[in-house]
């Protein structure tokens, strides 16, 4: 990591790190300007591939170090890990009932959250927007934590979540623009849109870390709040929509590779 990276304050080092995180978004979402469609394996794959990235940072990025956090403080080690994993599942279960999205090759009447009358590609948008808010909440913790004076936290941690998550939002992108492009949107609006579902992973990296860095007792839970959230959207949401048109077992294999890959990058720059 270059020192005037690390040399700067966490919450402007979040909102790099998110920046970074959707520009690889938006490089996958313009793959659909050489793509005329993805076939349904490869989708499956790619989001087998996400989730198992998500799940591993869950654990090596987050749980893990709010257990030890929680002894650096004097908590019982278990509590703020056990609270804030709940406590963030909640949140995204709250998400999902209110804010009106809709998954992949649904009909419109199958729209989840609070009923509109909003156009079937902003539904579609909102549907990846959903899971981008806990991935940029980790990435902001992580370097609001790296911020900190404790142990556990540190900055190549942070690195490696922010650059796992980048990497599999590249896969990412590309599953939400060529779907709109299915829609009949053209080129360019279906990479618009598409790179658009993760402006919201700066956003909430800066909430991340700011809430961190302000209120730095909270950190264990903000820690294991994140991973909730992020386990709730592959259990709901991902692993789900793989295994809907037979690629369970590939899905399943990229899952792992996925999970690996994160626990590699974690492991060894953190």
């Amino acid at each position: 990591m270059l020192d005037w990276f690390n040399d700067l304050d966490p919450i402007l080092q979040s909102l790099l790190a998110g920046g970074f995180t959707w520009l690889l978004t938006a490089v996958g979402a313009s793959l659909v300007f050489g793509l005329v469609r993805v076939h349904r394996s490869l989708f499956d794959a790619m989001l087998g591939l996400a989730g198992g990235v998500m799940l591993a940072a869950s654990y090596w990025s987050l749980l893990s170090p709010s257990i030890e956090v929680a002894g650096e403080l004097g908590w019982p080690s278990w509590f703020p890990a056990a609270v804030g994993f709940l406590l963030g599942g909640l949140f995204l279960y709250g998400l999902d009932r209110t804010l009106p999205h809709l998954h992949r090759g649904l009909p419109d009447a199958s729209a989840e959250g609070v009923k509109t009358a909003w156009q079937r590609s902003v539904l579609l948008i909102l549907a990846i927007t959903l899971h981008n808010i806990p991935e940029g909440l980790a990435v902001g913790v992580a370097f609001g934590s790296a911020g900190s004076d404790l142990s556990i936290a540190s900055i190549g941690s942070a690195t490696a979540l922010a650059f796992g998550i980048g990497l599999q939002n590249i896969p990412e992108g590309l599953a939400v623009a060529v779907p709109l492009r299915g829609e009949g949107m053209s080129r360019t609006k279906s990479w618009l849109l598409g790179q658009a579902s993760a402006l919201v992973e700066p956003i909430s990296a800066v909430i991340g870390a700011a809430v961190v860095v302000y209120a730095a007792p909270v950190l264990p839970f903000a820690l294991s709040f994140a991973a909730g959230a992020m386990v709730y959207v592959v259990v709901e949401e991902l692993i789900p929509e793989t295994q809907q048109e037979g690629n369970e077992d590939l899905a399943t294999l990229f899952l792992m590779i996925g999970f690996v890959v994160m626990m590699i990058l974690d492991v060894s720059l953190g």
